[in-house]
């Protein structure tokens, strides 16, 4: 099953950009939580949006996987060859799939309806598991570099199913949701590290697979890239906090709220009078 790069760019742009966007959110809520109702709105404001823009791109992928002019046009056995047609796109369109369950599942677990709590962490975890099932089974032939990338690839996937399992029975927790964090960056930024070993986007052949000293290389490199994302995590949480900080001593009393990267004042009932230009007998 051959590797394109743009495709291995896209997937791990996705994967990058959630890991991007859960390492600012999840110190964020760390620092402000609150037990208030309005809170708890806005979380369920977060979390639709999440849903909204994985189940959009997974149908995205899907289209795209089945409908580009060399696709199958959802057509999964030729009857002219009597053999099943390209299955590679077939293989990401299920992954697909199941990140758009994912998301259908995450607007509806906080919409009216009220599903159990933790049916969304296990719809995601569902959806990496099958991703890491796939990725372990595919055809890989002699290609013993492509293998052992995806091998990598797949213990960083299972490490984000182990994760959102948890994550089921322990809500909110800010160890797992850092871990999770950490997961997708690294799923992430190895996905375009497997474009550029295997098709690299300048053209030419990708690296040799019979050299071993390549596998170890890569072995490291993938540590490498998992101290990057420990660095990526870091450095938000610390701005995070800075931010959050910086707020506080802006608005004094009032209380803040850091919700997507914005301060939102919220003044209290009692002190909007205090707010107001006093009124004098005078003016009258």
């Amino acid at each position: 099953m051959p590797t394109s790069f743009l495709g291995s760019a896209l997937r791990g742009t996705f994967f990058f950009a959630f890991g991007l966007w859960w390492s600012v959110r999840y110190p964020l809520k760390y620092l402000r939580r609150r037990g208030d109702t309005e809170g708890q709105r806005g979380r369920g404001r977060a979390e639709l949006f999440e849903g909204a823009v994985k189940a959009f791109f997974a149908l995205v992928g899907i289209l795209v996987e089945q409908f580009v002019p060399t696709g199958p046009h959802l057509q999964l056995y030729s009857p002219k060859t009597h053999s099943w047609t390209d299955l590679t796109p077939w293989h990401y369109s299920t992954i697909y799939l199941f990140f758009l369950l994912s998301g259908i599942t995450d607007l509806i677990s906080h919409s009216p309806l009220k599903l159990p709590p933790g049916l969304d962490r296990l719809s995601l975890s569902l959806a990496l598991l099958v991703e890491g099932l796939l990725f372990c089974f595919r055809d890989y032939g002699d290609a013993v570099l492509d293998h052992h990338l995806h091998s990598l690839l797949a213990m960083a996937i299972f490490a984000g199913v182990f994760c959102a399992l948890l994550e089921v029975f322990l809500r909110d927790h800010i160890i797992l949701e850092t871990f999770r964090t950490s997961s997708f960056l690294l799923q992430g930024s190895w996905l375009w590290q497997i474009g550029f070993v295997l098709s690299p986007p300048w053209g030419g052949p990708g690296w040799d697979q019979s050299d071993p000293s390549n596998l170890l290389f890569l072995t490291m490199c993938f540590c490498w890239h998992y101290v990057g994302a420990l660095a990526v995590m870091a450095t938000n949480a610390a701005m995070t906090r800075c931010c959050n900080e910086s707020c506080q001593l802006k608005f004094g009393d009032i209380d803040v709220e850091l919700d997507c990267g914005l301060c939102l004042r919220r003044g209290k009932k009692s002190s909007s009078g205090a707010l107001l230009p006093e009124s004098s007998s005078d003016d009258k």
